[in-house]
């Protein structure tokens, strides 16, 4: 690119001192910077929990960012007969401890936070990428009841010993006879 401005008169002002001056190489006067921050992309990296920068390419995922799978779970309340039914569907990208065994026999145990919280159990199954369940549980409990409380799903492994590897729970707020259909992630067991 040939400059065809006239040169510069005694005393007019010398542009190529302006960080606009297009004859000076770019990179002298500009920065990258990230897409949502005002850090030079150069030196991107995150800051771990312990304060130390690692590059963005070597981050790996710790136990609590790691993907726990997905619990497929159907609610309805049929209110003529106050009654709740549970259906356990299955569980997606379920990952479990190497401790488990490469294939443990798996099962989902629910929990309804009420006063007197009430148990249920499916049948173990072999762990794998997507274990079908399609079983369903029936409570008679009053709506107001359940407007409460939670529905816990624990999944544990039943051999080679009882372990909890995953759970993850819903709200029942929103009960209707409507059939309703929920995916939950499911998180670490809390300690």
């Amino acid at each position: 690119v040939s400059d065809l401005r006239p040169s510069a008169l005694p005393g007019s002002f010398d542009v190529s001192r302006s960080m606009f001056d297009l004859r000076s190489p770019p990179h002298r006067f500009m920065k990258r910077y990230d897409s949502f921050s005002s850090v030079p992309s150069s030196t991107s990296s995150r800051k771990d929990s312990q304060g130390s920068n690692r590059s963005l390419d070597t981050i790996t995922l710790s136990g609590d960012e790691r993907d726990f799978g997905r619990l497929n779970v159907k609610l309805c309340y049929v209110s003529s007969v106050e009654q709740i039914w549970i259906t356990v569907l299955h569980c997606k990208d379920l990952s479990w401890p190497s401790s488990c065994g490469e294939n443990p026999r798996i099962c989902v145990k629910g929990i309804l936070t009420l006063p007197k919280p009430v148990h249920f159990r499916s049948s173990a199954k072999e762990g794998c990428n997507d274990i079908e369940f399609m079983e369903t549980f029936v409570f008679a409990i009053k709506l107001q009841s359940l407007q409460a409380v939670r529905l816990v799903f624990k999944i544990q492994t039943q051999t080679p010993r009882k372990k909890t590897i995953g759970e993850c729970f819903l709200a029942l707020r929103e009960l209707s006879s409507e059939e309703s259909s929920h995916w939950l992630d499911i998180s670490p067991p809390s300690k």
